[in-house]
């Protein structure tokens, strides 16, 4: 097969398309088409093939192209190349024999397709962000890998989401508390966001159950030269250390109640900003009973499930209003693809003494539903 990779390599600037086809066995796709594709100043070879009415595509480099004709060479028996000027057939025999036949056509000129990512991201490619070498989305030169676009993209969405909120911050410090903190790859993103990005003096602080994350991720800390961001070992149903001004609380995928949890701590303490990803709602969906006109969601298990968790994050959205947020939901879904894909964020602009729960309890007990934020609120505010 170098024959026909050396052919493909050599002519890669005039090649409009490569057709690969004839199956030697009925598992195989039917056909695979190939185009050159120009990624950030690179040509790859993008694949396609058809299964169950879905295309599927796959972009490799020169390296990975060459082992691909050797492994389709087992597998098909004819490739064509469609050129500018002319089309080029092999035709491959069981024993590995090739046969090349050459037919002109009236392709006058080839224009590689661009698949370059044009977006004015605010964490730049060629940015010196160690993170993001860590989660191998960056190589060691920083160069964004081509397999990780996707999670560039997201990673860029959760700062644009925080950037929308904090773009005309005026102040030169910011304190962050971050429950159930996990990995927190997403924390250290966030620091260098606000400490090199916008000159701004970030204090951060992350909780977590764990012991051995949270001494990795101070190992972490320590290793990138982030002074001012450190980890600790908390239960987030506890009392935190109390700060003097918290500006801004993050809980990404903060489990269940603890969720619930976050979200108290800051609106007792009136904390301007919170960002929370909800996860795992299991609390209302084990409480629920029916008792109203949404009985019929309660049926089935699966909606039922799906019924509870949007249940359990409209009464978050209702209860922070009432404290005196304005809140928005915000479709969000992070780099570790969890199917969780909505945001609250949460932004206090007012003090209010007393929220109103009434709407919210006679929902809660025509159900029969236990919803811990709307507990925490009634007993202690």
């Amino acid at each position: 097969m170098n024959r026909i990779f050396d052919e493909i390599q050599n002519n890669i600037q005039i090649i409009n398309k490569i057709v690969i086809s004839d199956p030697l066995d009925k598992k195989y796709v039917k056909k695979i088409e190939i185009r050159p594709i120009n990624l950030k100043g690179q040509i790859y070879l993008q694949t396609e093939h058809v299964e169950n009415n879905k295309a599927f595509h796959k972009n490799l480099n020169l390296q990975e192209f060459e082992n691909f004709t050797n492994e389709i060479s087992t597998k098909y028996k004819q490739i064509l190349l469609i050129m500018q000027g002319e089309d080029i057939s092999f035709f491959i025999n069981p024993n590995g024999g090739i046969k090349r036949k050459c037919l002109s056509n009236n392709i006058k000129t080839v224009k590689i397709q661009t698949h370059n990512k044009d977006k004015n991201y605010i964490l730049q490619e060629g940015e010196k962000i160690p993170a993001l070498v860590d989660l191998g989305i960056f190589n060691k030169d920083y160069k964004i890998i081509n397999s990780k676009y996707d999670k560039f993209k997201q990673i860029n969405k959760f700062i644009e989401l925080v950037d929308d909120v904090f773009k005309n911050y005026k102040k030169d410090s910011i304190t962050i508390l971050d429950f159930g903190c996990g990995k927190s790859y997403l924390t250290f993103i966030l620091y260098y966001y606000f400490t090199f990005k916008r000159k701004i003096n970030a204090q951060i602080v992350g909780y977590d159950l764990k012991q051995d994350v949270v001494e990795n991720c101070n190992t972490i800390a320590k290793k990138y030269n982030y002074a001012n961001l450190h980890f600790q070992v908390s239960d987030i149903t506890k009392e935190k250390e109390r700060f003097e001004n918290i500006d801004m609380i993050v809980t990404l995928h903060a489990c269940d109640t603890a969720t619930d949890y976050a979200l108290y701590y800051g609106i007792k303490y009136g904390v301007k900003n919170i960002f929370s990803v909800p996860c795992c709602q299991h609390q209302v969906n084990q409480s629920i009973k029916k008792g109203g006109d949404f009985d019929i969601l309660l049926q089935d298990g699966l909606i039922k499930e799906r019924f509870s968790a949007l249940l359990t994050d409209s009464i978050r959205i209702k209860l922070l209003r009432e404290c005196g947020y304005s809140v928005d939901a915000i479709e969000f879904v992070d780099f570790t693809h969890s199917p969780k894909n909505l945001m609250i964020r949460a932004n206090k602009t007012e003090r209010k003494i007393k929220p109103n729960l009434v709407d919210i309890e006679n929902l809660l007990n025509q159900y029969k539903i236990q919803q811990q934020l709307f507990i925490l609120l009634k007993n202690n505010i």
